[in-house]
Order: structure tokens, then sequence, then C-alpha cells
């Protein structure tokens, strides 16, 4: 899973915490913000020592107040605090630069799944003396065991029902660096992390251990077959130092500038993002984060069908951002940056080098153009061109077997694009076939891929929902459709077939959901209404397309679907709504969907005259094999948004030829 391997006492944290005044009102929470409202919070005799936090999070000033912001005015601080009570979990809003408890009301749903929570199923799971017997019919002992907790979804039944559950499988303790190579296939616990008992232990049968230990470190990995031969380093190198500069959580480079700051849910959240159009800066995005992540898999086996995980909103994607390596993750000349969020205890957690940040140049030209009809035998002419420069704001989440890579990467040329790259290691059964010739292959690999001797990998889904509020030039927004259809050409006409472009405006909310398809290409466009283009045009941004995947889903029926139903149409578009930040409800453990993206628009807004939030959600089908094991190459998937007259002319055309 879904575990840190690493936390540090507070104290520790708060030494190589900058203690610098907030810069602005979208920065994170500091650590001394996180030390001040535990204060205000015992202060009010409102927690004790017992008390924990599954989530602290800025509470952000309302919109129109933020953009009204100048450097030296100030604006409250506030939090919104999730926290464990007698009676249950409980939400208050503290306001930090007053000092005070604005409200505390009981939460009406469940928060993330807390660290302690998580080594409270790990230990209980293995102290259950059915769980030591069902190991016991396998050979194995409590301490050979490695369990994982594994959040158990909500299937709308009766166990369901005033419980906080998790399912906990388990693995043979790694003899190596692969602590998912042996699956104790057929045994699992079923544990109620909010009763701290053990409800169930399911014992399907033993399925032998699988052999190998199938370790991926460079030392293991030559152990079992010869390496490359050495070859001579291929590095990025930056001469002169960054051209970027960054002032507590602002960020200036190139044409762009903007924010950013981690949060324990959604992780990296990049805020204000200006373009520089000519003299003018211009905005482009008000802010945009990572929404919901939803990895269901497709085997219906009693061990499996409900791994359906909402990896942001059950775990937090900045909860498990794990340090980045130069060199490897990130190149040596980026900088690297700590993150800090609240452990359980709601005292600061820094987790250094969690953001990195750096300039790169892949070889490829911005623009070029080799002008035939300029040369002459005398006077040979090289193609004119430019080259290409991006920035890439990345970090690194490591949610149980997956590595997750989220990128921010801005171009020269006005257009930003957002990466999400899948890595890590294949989720895997254990199976009895050791080869496709053996008589129980068919069955074992009728959800998934056998990808090594006694281990299936089952088929499954990754959906990536980004939250984006556009606001072009002002909050205020059109959103349109250019959709390429049929031209209506002349009988007379040669050709007869040709496509135009039709402009297409949906007028309310349940008008704007999409799916994209290359049978019916269409872009998606932001812009502002009250703004004239250069030559006229109503300029904006626009969505030109994506990583998409639609599945065979039943989104009324099927428990997981209709939680995360928002995977139905790849873009969506609301009114702005400061409580609507996660796609898959504000409380995503054992939620029912009735506080999704899905339900939201069934109150079908008029988006005309309004503020507009685009979500989009990337994905990919993952149909396993051989080549994903025993560790995955990065698949990268994208959101790729571009300018769209925009600008007077191609903003690279300004890029000088160094």
């Amino acid at each position: 899973m879904r575990i840190r391997t690493y936390l540090a006492s507070a104290a520790v944290l708060a030494s190589i915490v900058s203690t610098s005044a907030v810069a602005h009102p979208l920065d994170g929470l500091s650590a001394e913000e996180y030390q001040q409202i535990n204060k205000i919070l015992r202060e009010q005799k409102i927690v004790d020592d017992t008390t924990l936090f599954p989530l602290i999070e800025l509470d952000e000033p309302a919109k129109a107040d933020v953009l009204k912001w100048k450097d030296g005015d100030t604006l409250d601080r506030k939090a919104s605090v999730q926290f464990t009570s007698p009676d249950g979990f409980r939400e208050a809003l503290v306001n930090i630069s007053q000092g005070t408890v604005e409200s505390n009301e009981a939460i009406k749903g469940q928060p993330m799944v807390l660290f302690t929570e998580f080594m409270g199923a790990l230990q209980g799971a293995l102290a259950d003396p059915r769980m030591v017997d069902g190991l016991a019919k396998r050979g194995l002992k409590p301490e050979q065991a490695f369990c994982l907790p594994l959040t158990a979804g909500n299937f709308f039944t009766e166990e369901f029902e005033n419980s906080r559950l998790m399912k906990v499988p388990c693995y043979h303790v790694p003899e190596g660096s692969n602590f998912y190579a042996k699956p104790i296939e057929g045994l699992f616990a079923v544990y109620d992390i909010g009763k701290k008992t053990v409800v169930n232990v399911i014992d399907t049968g033993a399925v032998d251990l699988p052999g190998d230990n199938w370790g991926y470190t460079e030392e293991e990995v030559a152990a079992r077959t010869p390496l490359r031969e050495k070859t001579n380093k291929v590095t990025l190198q930056q001469d002169g130092g960054a051209n970027y500069k960054i002032t507590g959580s602002h960020l200036e480079w190139d044409i762009w500038r903007l924010n950013f700051r981690v949060d324990k849910r959604p992780g990296l959240v990049v805020s204000n993002l200006d373009v520089k159009d000519g003299k003018d800066w211009r905005s482009v995005i008000y802010q945009a984060h990572l929404s919901e992540v939803f990895v269901p898999y497709m085997d219906p086996t009693e061990g499996w069908y409900w791994r359906t995980y909402m990896d942001s909103g059950e775990y937090g994607f900045g909860l498990f951002l794990s340090p980045l390596t130069a060199g490897i993750d990130c190149p040596t000349h980026a900088t690297f940056l700590p993150a800090t969020i609240a452990d359980d205890q709601g005292n600061p957690l820094v987790i250094p080098n969690a953001i990195c940040i750096f300039e790169r140049s892949n070889g490829d030209p911005a623009w070029r153009h080799f002008e035939v009809f300029a040369q002459t035998p005398e006077k040979p002419l090289p193609a004119e061109g430019r080259p290409a420069t991006e920035l890439v704001i990345r970090t690194a989440s490591e949610v149980g077997n997956y590595d997750y890579l989220i990128d921010y990467r801005l171009q020269q040329n006005g257009q930003v694009n957002i990466y999400v790259g899948a890595t890590g290691l294949d989720a895997v059964k254990g199976v009895a076939s050791k080869s496709m010739k053996d008589p129980t292959a068919k069955a074992d690999t009728q959800h998934g891929t056998l990808i090594a001797p006694n281990l299936v990998a089952a088929n499954h889904d990754h959906y990536f929902n980004f939250r984006i509020d556009f606001d072009v030039d002002q909050p205020i927004n059109h959103f349109s459709t250019m959709d390429i259809v049929p031209a209506k050409l002349d009988d007379k006409s040669p050709r007869k077939s040709m496509w135009t472009v039709e402009h297409k405006m949906p007028h309310s909310e349940l008008e704007a959901r999409y799916k994209i398809s290359s049978m019916q290409p269409r872009y998606f466009m932001v812009s502002d209404p009250s703004r004239e283009g250069y030559l006229g045009h109503e300029g904006g941004y626009m969505i030109h397309h994506g990583d998409v995947s639609y599945g065979p889903f039943d989104f009324t029926n099927d428990p997981p679907m209709k939680r995360n139903a928002y995977i139905e149409y790849s873009v969506w578009n609301t009114v702005y709504d400061p409580k609507q930040r996660y796609t898959g409800g504000k409380y995503a453990m054992q939620s029912d969907g009735s506080d999704t993206l899905a339900e939201w628009v069934k109150a079908d807004k008029p988006l005309m005259g309004k503020d507009i939030v685009t979500w989009f959600s990337a994905g990919f089908h993952h149909i396993p094999r051989m080549e994903d094991w025993p560790v995955m190459s990065t698949e990268w998937k994208t959101v790729h948004i571009m300018p769209h007259n925009f600008f007077a002319h191609n903003p690279a055309l300004t890029i000088r030829n160094n």
C-alpha cells in the first residue's frame, strides 16, 4: 500500500522548516501554523493528547478576496481540521490569525485513513487466531507475514453500515527488495478500524507460495541476468544557474508565474497561473490540482472484487509523497524543496525533497523552418529555428505498490501540460500455474495475465481527475466546444468530403459533459467574453486533448462505479463552488456516491455569465504484461492545455537563439 516508511518527530521537523511569514493567501500551512492550530484547539478544550487528525487543510479565503490581495495586505489564515472525538469524527474551522474556533461540527461521512488506524489493522489482523490458523495451514508463522491493510470500498450492504472497514491480505516477508513477490493467496482479514476489531477472516483455500523473490535492485538483477554494457552517461545540465526565481511559494520563469503548495489529500496544488503577453500579465488558471485517483480491479473473486481504491481521498497523495532522488527522479541541477503536512497528532511532518523544479531541453526545436527557395550555391542558408526549453514542477506519490509522478510542464509557446507517470509494481495474486501450458492457466488468467511463474497480475484501470479552475483574464468565462463536422459543399464542388468547425456553447452543467473520441473530434474552449482579441476573436485557452479511457461500466448498479461516476465522461463543467474540491466527494472513505461530481451537476446550474470550473479525467486501462514485472516502466498520461487566439502571434517567436 499505502504506508510511509519514515516519520520524524515534530521537534526535528521544525528545525528544517523555514520560519518565514506567509507571503500569499494560498500558501500551504506552515509548521508554525500546524502547531498553532493544535494550541488553539487545546486551549478551547476541544482536543487532548488522545485526539487524532485525519486531515488538516488550508481553508482558502474567498476567491474575490484573493484576487484583490496585494503584497502587504492581510487576510485571516484559517484551517479546516478533521479530528477524532469520543462521539466520532468532527470538523472544526480554526481561525489561526485570530486564535479562535469558528465552528465545530460532527462529520457526515468518514475522513481519510489515519496512519494509526493502518498500523492497528496490520497488527490486529496478525494477532487474530483465525489468521494465525490460516497462516499455519500454509506452513507460515505470523512473523513470516507482511500484511497490507486496504480500503474495502462500500458495497451498500449491512456490513458497511456503522463500520469503517479495511481488508487485510498478506505477503511472505521478503528476502529482498520486492514486498509483493510472494502473496499469501486466499487469506485475508476484514478489520474495522473504527471499532479496532477483526470482523471476519476469509480463507478460500491455500495456494502454493511463488518461489522467486523477484528483487529489482541492481545487485538483485545482476544475480539474475547480466547487466547491459557500461555506456557513457547521458545527463541534463544547466550552465550558469537556473532561469527561474522562487520566492516562498511564488515561482517565475520565462513567460510564466504561479504559486504552489502541497496539501495532504491532493498533493501538489498550483494557483494563480499567469502568462506574460508582451508587457502584460494575464490570468490563465486560478487553481489546478489532482481531485481524485480511482483504481478499480477487474477480478470478481472473493479476495479481489472489493479492490476499488480512491487513492487520493482514502489515503492522500500529499501524505504519500516520497523524497525525489537527484539523477533519477529529477536532473541533478533541479531545485529540491520540502513539503509540510500534518501527522496523526496534528504536528508538522516535513517530507524532504518532495518537490523538484527544473528546466530542460530535450533537443527538440520550439519551431524551425528551412527555406529551400532562399538557397543559392554561393550562400546556403541553414534552417531558422529556436531551441525549446520547458519548466517542470514534479512530485511523486508512492501509494502502495504504485508510484505516481505528477508533473506540471510549462512551455515557452504558452502551453501547459499536466503529466501523470505511473510506475512501480503490479498488484499480483498467487496462482497454481507456472506456464500458460499448465491445465490451470485458463482459469487462473481469466481476469489477468500470468506475468511470472505462480503470479497473475489482475486487469485494472487508473483514472486521474483534475480540477482546473480556468480564469482566462477574469473569473467569468465562456465554455464552448469546437466540433469537427462535415462541411456542406456545393453539388458542383470537385471535393465531396471536407470538414469545418462548428462552435457550440452548452448552457448548463448537464449539457457540459463530454466524452473524447477520435471519431467525434472536438476541442474544449474557455474564453473571456468581455475581452476582444487581437483580431476580434474571443481568445482563450483550450483543452486540446488528453489520455482517456472508457469501460463497459454500470454507473447505476455497481457500487464502486456509482461512487466514481465522474469517469463516465472525461470533461465536466460546473459553476464555481469552493466546497466542491474533490470529484469523489469530501469524504471518500466508504462514501455512497451521493456527494460527487456526477450528483452535483444534477442541479443543472446555468453556465452563462458564471465562474466555471472544468474537470478532466485522464486514464488508461491496464492489461498487465510480463514486461511490467518485477517493476513497471513509467507510463505517461497527459492533459494538454493550449492557447487559442489568446496571443497576437506565436509566443515562442521571441525566444533568443542562444
